[in-house]
């Protein structure tokens, strides 16, 4: 429900004033990577803060992701809190170095005496022709990393939480971006707050069939709900917020309910989030009246293909489809 101080905000300005609100309340906040004093690179999310905030906290950075990352590191050691902008996520594995053996590692390395307080803001691009190595969704990768933390919202007023929740974080967090996103149009409050990181929430109540989503598919996942509302079929509706730490308990008390279970995943099917939180429902005991389903993308890369794309990313129909099997 919206209130007298929300705003009807796109996801990319959402996320522009996230930043902009962090970095006015602490100036420790710094902000680094390619593309950020560009009013277009990242998509208008980083627009003015070079204006604002000068070039000695908006730093443009040079083609070398392992070279600004380690930077970005080594400054949230001593007192900084960066904020890492990769704009295009498949280049962050020139930087997993920094990344997993450092900042993952520092807080229990030390015993707790060396916080890493960093956000690594990693934007997928999808579709538009940019094939297999422009439109990679590589999230399970860092939620399999010990000491990282990951979120991936999935409307403006989610971004803008998540996104100050993630900086003011005393640990590394990875802010799972996707530009598919950047135009969607929701409230926002105007003044700053945050979205805990760890918790799920319930869109939809249902009673037939637990459907867990996350970041762009959210938005397809609700549309496939109403096609299955058509059909007499009562889907509960979880967007996860949150990859690691999972809310579980929020999943295992909806699969309780509707004894059913399908997880959309933006990514790859094989070894998953969706595997991950089927794995998990299933260890916890809930028993489930059908097998579980997976949404998620093929076993292969992205294809240049328009065509094709149509064909590789799901979309509400496939979603429905797959759901509405779960009763045969």
């Amino acid at each position: 429900m919206s209130s007298l101080n929300d705003r009807l905000l796109t996801y990319s300005l959402a996320i522009n004033e996230a930043l902009s609100q962090s970095m006015s309340e602490d100036r420790d906040v710094i902000l680094i990577g390619q593309g950020v004093t560009s009013p277009w690179y990242v998509g208008n999310t980083c627009f003015n803060l070079l204006l604002k905030f000068g070039a000695e906290r908006v730093i443009d950075t040079p083609i070398s992701e392992n070279a600004c990352t380690g930077v970005a590191v080594g400054a949230s050691m001593v007192g900084l809190k960066p904020i890492v902008v990769f704009p295009r996520m498949d280049f962050m594995l020139y930087a997993m170095d920094p990344i997993v053996n450092e900042a993952a590692n520092w807080r229990y390395m030390t015993g707790g005496a060396v916080n890493v307080p960093i956000v690594f803001w990693a934007i997928i691009n999808r579709g538009g022709e940019q094939a297999a190595q422009h439109s990679q969704a590589l999230h399970t990768f860092f939620t399999h990393v010990p000491g990282l933390k990951v979120v991936a919202p999935s409307n403006p007023k989610d971004a803008k939480g998540l996104m100050i929740s993630a900086i003011k974080d005393p640990d590394p967090v990875v802010f799972i971006d996707d530009r598919w996103l950047y135009d969607e149009k929701g409230n926002v409050p105007r003044d700053p707050y945050q979205i805990p990181i760890g918790r799920a929430k319930v869109l939809q109540a249902g009673n037939d069939i637990t459907i867990v989503s996350f970041s762009y598919l959210v938005g397809v996942t609700l549309k496939a709900a109403k096609i299955m509302g058509e059909k007499g079929i009562s889907p509960e509706i979880i967007d996860l917020r949150s990859l690691k730490p999972l809310d579980l308990e929020l999943i295992y008390k909806s699969c309780r309910k509707t004894r059913r279970l399908m997880v959309c995943d933006i990514g790859w099917k094989d070894y998953g989030m969706a595997a991950e939180i089927i794995t998990a429902v299933s260890e916890s005991g809930v028993s489930l009246m059908s097998p579980p389903r997976r949404i998620a993308l093929p076993n292969c890369p992205a294809p240049a293909s328009r065509s094709l794309e149509q064909a590789y990313y799901p979309d509400s129909e496939m979603i429905s489809d797959a759901a509405i099997s779960c009763f045969k």
